[in-house]
């Protein structure tokens, strides 16, 4: 299945450096080191891809040499909203690009007999309807929580809003796309295959890897159990 049948809005990178460095992200000898850091550096590159519509201006400056028009941000504000908590690991990789971006955060905890995702925390700066949004969040799975942080942020009075992640499955992208047409996705891969990365057990993997290192070696070793 071609990614280009899920639209315009859609962007898969399509770039050697994200597709080695999430190689070496699944592979369950990279340390939790260096797990961090990739999560950082895969940010940058789709930011990289993210604001690539941002517009313009130009400034005057003094070169060592003579007085020029130059191009420069056209002062457009920006917000990065990671999904807590796994969401966290994306948003230094988005800083890092765009220092000035204020950030807000937004948790969901998932109904146990409904498996519907509910807003339990919100907290956004104070003009957060006058910003452009980068809704950051590792794995796009079945798409739920994504949606419920959409609507979460259009109800705040947001319309620019693009949704950054890691990996994607197609369900997840499918359902974005059809209930929000108006939001880009940006996404480092996309899983095709029954055992695609976004799997709960690969969601407590990498929540356990960014938040906490002891954590992520008692699931090491709970995992081991179970397999066993």
């Amino acid at each position: 299945m071609s990614t280009k049948a899920f639209g315009e809005h859609v962007h898969v990178m399509d770039h050697p450096l994200v597709a080695h460095k999430l190689t070496i992200m699944r592979d369950k000898n990279t340390s939790v080191k260096d797990f961090r850091e990739l999560v950082s550096e895969i940010g940058m590159l789709i930011t990289y891809e993210a604001t690539r519509d941002l517009p313009l201006t130009t400034k005057t400056v003094e070169t060592p040499i003579c007085t020029a028009e130059e191009p420069t941000l056209a002062g457009k504000k920006i917000a990065v909203v990671p999904i807590l908590r796994a969401g966290l690991g994306l948003v230094d990789g988005v800083l890092r690009m765009v220092p000035s971006a204020r950030v807000g955060h937004i948790g969901m905890f998932r109904d146990e007999e409904t498996l519907e995702p509910h807003v339990y925390f919100c907290k956004m700066p104070k003009d957060i309807a006058e910003r452009d949004i980068m809704i950051v969040d590792p794995m796009l799975a079945t798409g739920g929580s994504a949606d419920a942080a959409i609507a979460e942020m259009k109800k705040r009075g947001c319309h620019n809003i693009k949704l950054m992640v890691l990996v994607a499955a197609p369900e997840g992208i499918e359902l974005i796309t059809k209930k929000h047409p108006d939001v880009e996705l940006y996404c480092g891969a996309v899983e095709f295959s029954p055992l695609f990365f976004c799997i709960s057990v690969a969601k407590r993997d990498f929540l356990c890897r960014i938040i906490d290192s002891a954590c992520y070696t008692k699931y090491k070793k709970r995992r081991k159990k179970e397999i066993s």
